[in-house]
Parts: structure tokens; sequence; C-alpha cells
């Protein structure tokens, strides 16, 4: 598992190492790994042309002592100071001594723009608000070279606890970070900025609870209900799936294709979509008289391509199992019946219904992802699973860590999509899976079989659906045979 901590985490963790260590210790730890990832982006050191961008930081001692040395190594270094009178002295003096030479940020342009590496050591993982212009002016430059990109720690410009990016930031190509990796690493927007990520272990001691952890293949197996010699399909869990309407059909065949793949053993439909559901799945129990009298589940998915059926969505709300809410049901949930529930609820918004659930705009939502999903599981006391680039699962309450999930790809911004999530999600549920598990560990196989089905070109969604099961053998190691 990947995981990730807060700043102020880090620096308490840092404090009590340096506590222990000589004086400047750490920071040689830490240029020691910048420098091994910049010899290896490089390829060959001896000739090379690397800039540094050095703030007043932390992060700027880092970069001149690692330029200090791949100067040993032959490269040609050269520093731009940002803050002259506050730049870290002893990794200043260290690069002197290497034979590196400095300029200031006025004269930099030429030399950036015909450097074979660049190195961004401006600003520290304290940074926020944005960028001073002449640090902006310089990531312009930056853009426009040729240049490989580093970023130390954390790319210039992007907020390490919250991911948003205020202004200019650097893009960089990859980014070597110490001890941990930080929220701004993993959520959008900044992890657009970040490139690759190399993470150099420094020593660092810390909680067990992350602020944020990604789930691996490792994971995803230990988490997946798999069938034991005595289980039998009720036992295996039943999924309700109450979506569909005349007007969007599809909507329930890709829930109920997606649930039928999910883990329970067994799904009911109930919805005015079932003459086309059985025709795509004979094996599904379909009910025509609403989710009260579809019979008994472990656990219910209700909303996609619902329509204005706000009773259906009413009556799964009303039931003493775990309910998933998605699409049309986002809408039509009364958000005090929510809030009143007992069961589990998850629910599964993109970027433009989590605004219009929280009342602001789309674009507030996608630069502040993570604080998004965290005041909408508080607001509905509900685990919530926001869709997108890098889909993020919070829990009501806030004590658990935010899960992030990156395996998908952007063919997957795909119509009917979500409603596969959907029902892969609900099936988890009703395996026995809490709110939390059931989210994340559907997004990463629903974003695992989104590439299998892709293969770097469009797809659609039944597709998708029909990759699970690769995606579902896949995260084992030595492939799935059940029990």
């Amino acid at each position: 598992m990947r995981t990730a901590y807060s700043v102020e985490t880090v620096r308490a963790a840092e404090r009590e190492l340096m506590a222990r260590l000589p004086e400047g210790a750490l920071m040689q730890r830490a240029a020691a790994g910048l420098a091994a990832a910049c010899a290896d982006l490089l390829g060959r050191v001896y000739g090379s042309r690397v800039v540094l961008l050095v703030g007043s930081g932390d992060n700027g001692g880092d970069a001149l002592y690692a330029g200090a040395r791949l100067a040993r190594r032959g490269a040609g270094v050269a520093a731009v100071l940002l803050a002259p009178e506050r730049t870290h002295p002893e990794g200043l003096a260290a690069l002197r001594r290497a034979g590196g030479t400095t300029v200031s940020a006025g004269s930099a342009e030429e030399l950036i723009l015909r450097s074979d590496l660049v190195v961004d050591g401006i600003v520290g993982i304290g940074g926020t608000g944005g960028l001073r212009p002449e640090a902006a002016a310089l990531v312009d430059v930056v853009a426009r070279s040729r240049a490989a990109v580093v970023a130390v720690d954390l790319p210039s410009g992007v907020e390490a606890d919250t991911g948003e990016v205020r202004g200019a930031a650097v893009r960089a190509d990859l980014t070597v970070t110490f001890g941990t990796h930080k929220p701004a690493l993993l959520v959008d927007p900044a992890r657009e900025y970040a490139g690759s990520v190399r993470l150099v272990d420094i020593g660092l001691e810390l909680p067990e609870e992350a602020e944020l952890e990604a789930l691996q293949d490792v994971d995803v197996a230990r988490l997946l209900p798999v069938p034991g010699a005595e289980s039998d399909k009720y036992r295996r869990g039943v999924v309700g799936i109450a979506a569909g309407s005349a007007r969007y059909p599809g909507a329930a065949v890709l829930a109920v294709a997606g649930a039928l793949r999910g883990g329970a053993g067994a799904v009911r439909y109930a919805g005015p979509a079932g003459d086309e559901v059985l025709a795509r799945f004979p094996e599904t129990l379909v009910s025509d008289g609403g989710p009260r009298k579809a019979g008994r589940v472990q656990a219910w998915v209700a909303g996609p391509g619902i329509g204005e059926d706000a009773g259906a969505v009413a009556e799964v709300l009303d039931a003493d199992v775990p309910v998933l809410v998605d699409a049309d049901g986002l809408r039509l949930a009364d958000r005090d019946a929510v809030r009143a529930r007992t069961a589990p609820t998850l629910m599964t918004p993109h970027a433009g219904e989590a605004a219009a659930l929280l009342g602001v705009r789309r674009e507030e939502v996608e630069a502040g992802r993570l604080a998004a999903v965290r005041e909408l599981a508080a607001a509905y006391r509900a685990t919530v699973l926001l869709k997108g680039a890098t889909t993020l699962v919070a829990a009501p309450g806030g004590g658990a860590a935010v899960r992030v999930n990156a395996t998908g790809t952007s063919w997957l911004a795909t119509a009917g999509s979500g409603d596969v999530l959907s029902g892969l999600a609900g099936s988890l549920l009703a395996s026995g899976l809490d709110g939390r598990d059931a989210g994340s560990v559907a997004a990463y196989l629903h974003g695992l079989a989104g590439r299998f089905a892709a293969r770097g070109a469009p797809t659609v969604a039944h597709a998708v659906a029909d990759e699970l099961g690769a995606a579902w053998r896949g995260v084992f190691p030595t492939g799935f045979r059940g029990r």
C-alpha cells in the first residue's frame, strides 16, 4: 500500500529524526537520493548541463548538495538563486567547491534553454498560495525548454496537503520525494504536474494512520471476497439493482453487468428495464414491483438511469442494508434520509454531481478534489467515491485515510462506464465489504478493466464489464483459482 502524509506529520517526523542524527545528515541522505535519480535520468552525467532553481528553503539546500555531487562527476552545474541572501549557505559552499557556478534569476533564461536537466528546488512542501512573479517567470522558461525536469520533493507551485494548483507550477518529468509520498503526488490536479515519482527512504518514522493511501494488487487480492467450499449463492450475498427507465434501459443493463462480475452470488433487478436485462443476462432475478417487493438482498444500488423515480430511491434508502447511490439517485436522494440511515451508504458522484450536491461550481470541485470528497462525506454522513482521473474514496467521520485510485485510463470517460462501476461496487457491498473497501476495490478493478478494454484506443462500457474477470484474476500473483 502506498501512503501519503500531511506536511505537519512529515515535519514532526523530520524533527524527531534530526534530533538523533549529526547535523546535516538528513539533508545529505536526501541529496544523495536526488543526485542518483538525476544521474539515472541523464544517463551520461559527464559533460551534461544542469541548472538548479534554488529557493530559500531546505529544498534549495537539497538541490545544491545534489548539484555538487553531479558537478564532481563532470556535469556543468549552475544554480539560479531566487533569494541570494537566504540561500542555504552550506549547500551553496559545497556547490562552489565542486566547481558549480551561480547566476541571478534575471540572467538565467539562456542557461535554462540550453540545459539538459533542470532541478526544481524553488519551494518546499510548505509552500502555499502560488508562486511569486519571479519564480513564475522561470517556470515559464522551463516549460519552453527541452530539458528534463526533476522536482525536489514536490513540484513548485502545487500545494502539498490539498493537491491544489494556484497559478503557475513546475511540470516535472520526475519528482524525487523524501520519506513518504505527499498528498499532492497522488491527487489531481497536482498529480499531473509530478510526472513519475521516485520515493527516497531517509529513515522517517511515521504514524500508522496516513492522510491518504493507495491500494496495490496485494491489498486488493486480500480484500476480494472469494467463495469457500461451503458457499452458496445466498451466502455469497445478493445485490439489488434499482436502475434504468424507459428512456435509459441501458443503464440498468450495464449496472447489472458490473454487479454480476462483482463477487455476489445473485443479482436482483427491480425496475422497468426487466426485458432488456433478461435478454442480456438471463441469470438475473427480475421484479417489476419496485425495490420493496424484489426479495431479500444484502445491498442495493440505486440511481443509474432511473430518471425521475424518486419513490424507488426512497424505498432503497429506507432498507436496512448497505446502499450505493449513483447518477440520478444522487439528485433524487433526500439528504436527511441519507444522514439518518444506520446501515452504510456509499455515494459515487463525478465532479459535476458533487458540485451540485455541495452547491458550488464544478471548477471548484475539480480544483480541490480532496477537500470536496471530505466535505461531502461529512455532509451526508456517508462514504463518498468521487470519480475522476484519480478516484477518491472518503469515509464519514474523517478518521480513516482517504483512498486514492489511479488504475484507470482516460478512455474510461465514456457513457455507461460509471453504471458498471456502481454495479461492481454494490456487489462488493453485498459480499460483505464495508463502503470504503467496496468503493476503493471496485475503482481499482474498474480501472484495470478499462485499461484492458481500451488497449490504447476508444472503448465502450460493456467492454469494460467484460474485462472485469481478467482484472480480478490479474491482482492475484499466481492467477485466481478460488479457494
